[in-house]
């Protein structure tokens, strides 16, 4: 690995470290610790969603245009690191929602801006930049299990970890390669974030039924991504969040075995094999246990890389083989609206309301709950979902070859 890709590696280690600190715990802070409703804890969850909602209307038309990639990812990384500063030293829900949300606006636009700054210093992004990105992953793990093993997670401290995180990669951005703006022309418009050859798309009618099953997809991963690390901490399992990184791991292991099954199984059953791992692991959830079932909570834990890899994964493959070259980028853009944005969005409302629904609350204010029938419930959806696409979703296609699955994939 040269040194520019190694910077850029960095980069990306530091990006996702951030968001793996705060966001895996944070439920469990809002909810064990403050006593906030699920609801409530839904809403803070939900911040990344709108954040992906607004991000493409923020800092990208504006790097695009007007300043160097690397100062805007510094200045919204630093703005970052005060919102979440301040955001950890309240304890009431309208300060803490409406801090965390302005910071999941710029931070979402970070996302989008360390992968620009990326392609534009690799020669060969489909073959350099998954071992550039797959440190974010690495991020991601080694920042969840730093708040796991410091035993903080019911705790404002991930949230001052991933501030000061966000604060080095202010700093760190300020000596990455620069980046100029391309200089586009014209004012700004909606076609130029999604233009009409990407939402052409979705005339077709097989895309047309993946983006509607993407869309609903995400309204049960919610459910994980709001709640369980306070589900695990709540029935007594020790380190939770570090034993929640091992999902991540699994996202590492079913990468590399994406090239094997998509030859064998082609788009559609990928996707089906994706929202049945899902449907599977809240049944885990469901059903197990921190003793005698611990085996079938950590089995749930670990379906995250096929959750991941088989769905969204082969989604984009698919968006990528679906898009006109010249609109590859905003398809993928108008995916992450439906899905991360849109998707995630009503996930946490729906989410927080079946929490509040099986919860019993304490005159102190603490809340126990229901677990079993939150995560059938989130299983039951999945299970639905999975039945409607199957039916619904009809394609002939050839086998994508392996290469072309390995270099897209990541």
């Amino acid at each position: 690995m040269t040194l520019v890709k190694a910077r850029l590696a960095v980069m990306m280690f530091l990006e996702f470290f951030i968001w793996g600190a705060w966001y895996v715990t944070v439920g469990t802070w809002l909810g064990r610790t403050l006593h906030f409703s699920g609801i409530e804890i839904a809403q803070v969850a939900s911040t990344t969603a709108v954040g992906a909602i607004v991000s493409p209307f923020i800092a990208g038309w504006i790097a695009d245009r007007f300043f160097a990639t690397q100062h805007v990812l510094a200045a919204l990384h630093f703005a970052g690191a005060i919102l979440l500063w301040i955001a950890s030293t309240h304890t009431t829900y309208g300060p803490i929602y409406w801090f965390v949300l302005a910071y999941a606006c710029l931070y979402m636009a970070t996302l989008g801006l360390a992968n620009t700054v990326a392609f534009r210093h690799i020669t060969s992004p489909q073959q350099e930049f998954g071992p550039i990105r797959v440190l974010g992953t690495f991020g991601w793990i080694v920042a969840s299990s730093t708040v796991s093993f410091l035993k903080v997670e019911a705790t404002a401290q991930p949230l001052r970890i991933a501030a000061g995180a966000s604060l080095v990669l202010a700093l760190y951005s300020l000596t990455l390669p620069h980046t100029p703006p391309v200089q586009t022309k014209g004012g700004f418009s909606l076609k130029k974030i999604l233009p009409t050859e990407a939402i052409a798309l979705l005339k077709e009618p097989a895309y047309a039924i993946f983006a509607i099953a993407a869309f609903l997809i995400c309204i049960p991963l919610q459910f994980y991504y709001a709640f369980t690390n306070n589900f695990l901490n709540e029935i007594g399992v020790p380190f939770a969040a570090f034993k929640m990184s091992f999902g991540q791991w699994s996202e590492l292991g079913c990468m590399l075995l994406i090239p094997w099954f998509f030859r064998r199984l082609g788009v559609k059953y990928m996707l089906i094999a994706g929202m049945t791992a899902w449907a599977i692991r809240y049944a885990c959830f469901a059903f197990g246990n921190p003793t005698s079932g611990g085996w079938i909570l950590f089995l749930g834990i670990l379906l995250h890389g096929i959750c991941y890899d088989f769905f969204f994964v082969t989604g984009q493959i698919y968006t990528d083989r679906k898009a006109p070259e010249s609109a590859r980028a905003a398809a993928q853009g108008m995916m992450t609206l439906i899905t991360y944005g849109a998707g995630m969005l009503v996930g946490s409302w729906l989410s927080g309301a079946i929490v509040d629904r099986y919860a019993t609350v304490a005159p102190d204010g603490s809340a126990t709950h229901a677990w079993t029938p939150i995560w059938l419930s989130a299983g039951g959806l999945s299970a639905v979902i999975l039945i409607l696409f199957f039916f619904a979703f009809r394609e002939k296609e050839q086998p994508t070859p392996a290469q072309e699955v390995l270099t897209t994939g990541s």
